[in-house]
């Protein structure tokens, strides 16, 4: 859930249960957000696992591979 969809999502309780509304995000929050996942993705490195394209990589030991066009 992305910060704006959960600040919609806050916003609607608190106008249902008659509470003041939330702060809006800010550029702050973005800024934390990516910077979780950055240290997500270093920590990934630091163990020896690929930081990027795991899922992709997942998905291709189940599905078959695609037909290359030969233009």
């Amino acid at each position: 859930m992305s910060i704006t969809q959960q600040y919609l999502l806050d916003t609607y309780r608190a106008r249902k249960l008659g509470e003041p509304a939330p702060p809006a995000p800010r550029a702050e929050d973005r800024r934390v957000v990516r910077g979780v996942r950055a240290r997500r993705q270093f920590r990934t490195v630091l163990a020896g696992r690929a930081a990027h394209g795991r899922t992709r990589q997942a998905l291709g030991r189940w599905l078959p591979p695609r037909p290359r066009s030969t233009c």
